[in-house]
């Protein structure tokens, strides 16, 4: 197929350039910032070098998310495709390609998909997806996204049956008043013929889960060191990496990964863009990202409480992660 072919397939709505996301993170950041535990916003974790990292992070040994993930897919994509039989499939984020793929391939092979609608905020993860997925798959037309899947949701294309993919861990990046907020403006997108398809991770050994965030490698280390570098160079802050020491531990009490920093010694962060000085004890912590792992109860308890109900609950073998099947309304025959 000709390129010109598949770049008319692969169609890139820009809903939120970078420019557009900035005055509401720099605020996101001040807010964090002078939050009771200071936080860094997740999002400064993500420019192109903290991308690659991640990419880097997946296909580490102690990182079982995307595997478990796709050893679930692997077995039950084609059910998946048969309960929905959906002839769009969207994907909230960019998670793994391979993965995402797997789904793509048992409804291509269900003959019901007609469209992809990746929605990710990185405008080039999407066009290099979006032409990749048009490529490798010329019956179906690919219509991405750039756009953030906690604001526009309303902004997805309709018809037809729709599967809203939302893959890995992410909603687990999420605290429980934003899951809330999201299961909600989801249920309420939800067309009577579509469904969602939720990643779960869940709770299990605490050694194995800290060791998933603290790598031998140091990779995780540096996707999160990331952050200050980036916060840095964008908002002319004086981070110090050596002031800060790396910490990702269990909260037993949330159930959650806590990711982040402590405070070697008591020091005073300047950030000029936002005209704040952010001081610091010793040990204090600076948080980065949370990991919140679910138990099947909390997860549909949650769910119910959006007013959507888990139609399957499926798990890899060794039971580390799950992915939840939730029609809008009840599949005929279930």
């Amino acid at each position: 197929m000709s390129r010109a072919s598949t770049e008319q397939r692969a169609r890139v709505e820009v809903l939120r350039n970078e420019h557009d996301g900035r005055p509401a993170l720099y605020e996101a950041t001040l807010r964090s910032l002078q939050a009771e535990v200071k936080e860094l916003p997740p999002v400064w974790l993500y420019d192109e070098r903290g991308s690659r990292l991640y990419e880097e992070i997946t296909r580490l040994p102690d990182y079982y998310l995307p595997r478990r993930e796709g050893e679930i897919l692997r077995v039950q994509a084609a059910t998946i495709a048969g309960r929905t039989q959906a002839s769009t499939l969207v994907e909230l984020g960019a998670g793994s390609a391979k993965n995402i793929r797997l789904l793509l391939d048992a409804l291509d092979t269900a003959s019901t998909l007609e469209r992809f609608v990746p929605l990710d905020v990185s405008e080039p993860t999407l066009r290099a997806s979006a032409r990749a997925i048009a490529a490798a798959y010329p019956r179906i037309s690919v219509e991405a996204i750039v756009g953030d899947f906690e604001r526009d949701l309303d902004l997805l294309p309709e018809g037809g049956r729709r599967l809203i993919a939302f893959l890995g861990s992410t909603i687990g990046n999420l605290y429980p008043e934003q899951r809330a907020t999201l299961l909600t403006a989801l249920a309420a997108e939800l067309a009577p013929s579509d469904a969602l398809l939720l990643g779960v991770d869940l709770v299990k050994d605490v050694a194995r889960l800290e060791a998933a965030y603290n790598d031998r490698e140091g990779v995780t280390e540096a996707f999160v060191r990331n952050a200050l570098t980036a916060a840095n160079s964008e908002l002319d802050a004086t981070f110090d990496q050596r002031l800060f020491v790396y910490e990702a531990r269990w909260d037993p009490v949330h159930e959650w990964m806590d990711i982040g920093f402590r405070a070697r010694q008591a020091h005073a962060v300047w950030i000029q863009r936002l005209g704040i000085d952010v001081t610091f004890q010793m040990d204090e912590p600076l948080r980065v990202e949370i990991s919140s792992k679910f138990r099947r109860e909390r997860f549909e308890l949650e769910a119910a409480r959006a007013g959507l109900q888990v139609e399957s609950w499926w798990t890899d073998r060794g039971g580390d992660f799950a992915l939840a099947l939730v029609p809008r309304d009840p599949f005929a025959g279930s």
